[in-house]
């Protein structure tokens, strides 16, 4: 008998009810035999709270180090980073006895309206599944670590409105190609220890009750051996959603959770062995995931921050730099302009935020570099009021400046977990003042803090631009760390920038129902959107500019059995080290189903010193190539034409190569009078079959002029009766035809 089973067979049915309930807010239940654990938010840093609790992070928690946030650290595109990130954030969970830390989000950004963006990683289902891979890793790691995670929001939680009760409405192409690819990816590579099932519903069935969801698709299809927890307060029917596949209620209902489970079993609505199968999951994962030390022990926090620094230096993404005004001058006057420079927003909301160890603001780490460097606020953070005086002041203050950093941001009350935005605009009187200062000092650098994309009605005003997202504690550190030179800027972002909001796909659907979230734009998300309407963007995903430059050469393919090896050699044709990461692309030109014109299949990030060649090597699997087919709820991937594209960003392809792949099982659809004429056409086996049953002289005689060939394309068989041909001739060649 497994240690499991003893248990699970020596507990009461109260016990066992009591397990599949979290004890509080942060605990799972103590029972005989077993230990109660503590679970913790901490995507970006730890946030274990001591006392009072709370899920929105209104309550303070223990100190710890604040990593960037995940907008920023998927700006890295680096997976070994991510993998260090993880082993950091492990290390604080277990010195303070927790065996699970919640997270990384990995929804998806549809909407740039999202509340939650800062959290998440891209708008890509690939980029995502592979550093949420490695961060899961990382944390996890070997017994060394040994933290659990739980991988949220388990799906489609794209909005933060009505989140308990609104219904994303999904076709099923999508929501396996976009919101669901990315946990599959991170089940099956990473082994995360719990899922967490989002508030939301998908197609009207809530996820917490989603047994398709939970059941089918999660364990039965993709694996998965770990427990699945609610999301806090997601649980609206706990009996409904033991029967789907979720285990663990979180946080619990005290005595009601108990009693509600144990008069379910009592009355014949729920089975007791459904019951014992959410607990030994329950045990299981305290199993193996308590930590072992009885006390709280250190850690290196200094370290950390270190790696918080490195981490945001890696990830901060230089968007624009026109006459090459960065790295700045040490021996030129400089003035930094906005309160975010004082008063830097450097974490997100809820549960993402930490009570960070070791804040370092962009003004003082300044002021100890270049202690003559001046300084105005330019506006007030909380307030989008012109303030006429401070404005004038800043003015006055560039107009003598060789160098003129700007920062500016979303404030706090713009973005957060619990509400979605209003716009993607800054506030009034930062656009007003960076478009006056720019009116009188052409070098303006502006320096962006903020959760995810926004608009730039001045971006051509300004000289340089900088995206540091929200880059954690150490954002004092890092931007001066990029914008002196000390780090070569290596980040490519990870979302689109739309140059308005009405450019986004979602703009007409995003929020416009309080029970109904409509995904209308169905796979065109992101840069497939935007690719496929040739839209122009303000700036395309994937792009990232470098103190140095690089150039792309010998793309070459090797196709073997069910995967192709793509390599080629990128050079540093620059006068300083600098990284860059390639993108590998994939245009599907065979499969006749709506697609997107292109989408990431792969990308390395390669460090080069002036003037060195590295040849790079990228696989792609056979889901590279796959679509899902709603059809035979499958993945297909379709014999023809592809084209691997080599790529600085999602608008910059440097160099192309076509492929043919001929992997596909996919036997031949059986004939019928409603195939068309199109598909027979192209078919060399259908040409002896047209010729025993006549139809090859009548088609071209038809075919005689361009006009007939394009409606014969349209035709299905049986409107060839309107031709003169009888049924009877149909049928033979049908028969002759799927015979051959």
């Amino acid at each position: 008998m497994s240690k499991i089973t003893s248990i699970i067979s020596g507990l009461s049915l109260k016990e066992k009810a009591d397990l599949v309930s979290g004890k509080d807010f942060w605990f799972t239940a103590q029972v005989s035999g077993l230990d109660r654990m503590m679970v913790s938010d901490g995507p970006s840093g730890l946030r274990k709270q001591a006392d009072a609790s709370d899920a929105l992070g209104l309550n303070k928690s223990v100190v710890a180090v604040n990593f960037p946030s995940s907008s920023l650290t998927a700006a890295s595109f680096d997976r070994a980073l991510l993998q260090e990130l993880g082993r950091n954030l492990g290390q604080a969970a277990k010195a303070e006895r927790v065996g699970i830390l919640l997270g990384p989000g990995i929804n998806l950004k549809r909407s740039p309206l999202a509340g939650r963006n800062f959290e998440y990683f891209s708008e890509d289902p690939y980029l995502t599944g592979e550093l949420a891979s490695s961060y899961v890793q990382g944390v996890q790691g070997v017994q060394e670590s040994g933290v659990g995670v739980s991988l949220k929001h388990f799906a489609a939680n794209n909005r933060e409105d009505q989140r308990f009760t609104a219904s994303s409405n999904i076709d099923q192409r999508s929501l396996h190609e976009l919101y669901l690819s990315a946990f599959e990816k991170v089940v099956k590579m990473a082994r995360p220890a719990t899922i967490m099932c989002s508030y939301n519903a998908i197609n009207g069935t809530l996820n917490s009750q989603n047994q398709r969801l939970l059941t089918q698709i999660l364990r039965e299809e993709w694996g998965f051996k770990g427990l699945v927890m609610s999301d806090w307060g997601a649980v609206s029917d706990h009996v409904a959603a033991l029967k789907a596949g979720l285990d663990l209620e979180m946080p619990g209902k005290g005595n009601e959770s108990t009693s509600e489970i144990i008069e379910a079993v009592n009355k014949g609505q729920l089975d007791e062995k459904v019951l014992e199968r959410a607990a030994s999951r329950v045990i299981q994962m305290v199993e193996k995931w308590q930590p072992e030390n009885k006390t709280v022990i250190s850690y290196d926090l200094e370290k950390q921050h270190r790696f918080a620094r490195q981490l945001a230096g890696e990830s901060i993404v230089l968007l624009k730099n026109e006459q090459q005004l960065l790295p700045l001058k040490s021996n030129q006057s400089l003035a930094v302009i906005g309160q975010l420079a004082e008063k830097p927003r450097y974490q997100g909301s809820g549960s993402a935020h930490v009570n960070a160890f070791n804040t370092t603001t962009p003004l003082k780490v300044v002021q100890d570099i270049l202690p003559k460097t001046a300084y105005q606020a330019g506006y007030q953070i909380d307030s989008d009021q012109i303030d006429q005086q401070a404005e004038q002041a800043a003015v006055d203050l560039v107009k003598q400046a060789d160098q003129v950093v700007v920062f500016a941001g979303f404030p706090s009350s713009y973005e957060s977990e619990g509400f979605d935005k209003k716009t993607i605009s800054l506030p009034d009187n930062q656009n007003h003042l960076i478009e006056r200062l720019a009116a009188v000092n052409k070098k303006i650098i502006v320096v962006l803090e903020n959760g995810s994309a926004l608009e730039m009605p001045w971006v051509g005003q300004v000289e340089a631009i900088v995206e540091t997202y929200l880059a954690g504690e150490a954002v004092g550190e890092a931007t001066w760390d990029i914008l002196f030179g000390r780090v070569n800027p290596s980040g490519k972002l990870a979302e689109s920038f739309p140059i308005k909001l009405a450019d986004n796909p979602t703009y007409l659907t995003f929020n416009a129902d309080r029970k109904n979230e409509n995904y209308h734009e169905g796979l065109f998300v992101g840069y497939r959107y935007y690719d496929k309407k040739k839209q122009e963007v303000l700036f395309p995903f994937g792009h990232g500019l470098s103190y140095t430059t690089f150039e792309y050469r010998k793309l070459e393919l090797l196709k073997s059995d069910h995967e192709v090896t793509v390599s080629f050699e990128i050079k540093n044709t620059g006068s300083v080290a600098g990284k860059e990461t390639a993108q590998i692309y994939i245009s599907n030109q065979t499969s006749e189903i709506e697609k997107p014109l292109k989408e990431l299949k792969g990308f390395a990030k390669v460090s080069l010193n002036p003037g060195q060649t590295k040849q790079v090597e990228i696989v792609l699997d056979k889901r590279s190539f796959s679509w899902y087919n709603p059809e035979t709820d499958k993945w297909q991937v379709d014999n023809g034409s592809y084209q691997i594209q080599l790529a600085a960003s999602s608008r910059d392809i440097r160099l192309t190569k076509n492929l043919l792949i001929d992997w596909s099982e996919n036997k031949r659809q059986a004939l019928s009078p409603d195939s068309y004429l199109s598909d027979i056409l192209k078919e060399q086996a259908f040409k002896a079959p047209l010729k025993e049953s006549g139809l090859d002289k009548l088609l071209e005689q038809l075919a005689g002029d361009e006009n007939n060939q394009a409606i014969l394309t349209n035709m299905p068989l049986r409107a060839l009766m309107m031709m003169g041909v009888s049924n009877h001739q149909i049928q033979q060649f049908i028969k002759l035809a799927n015979q051959s």
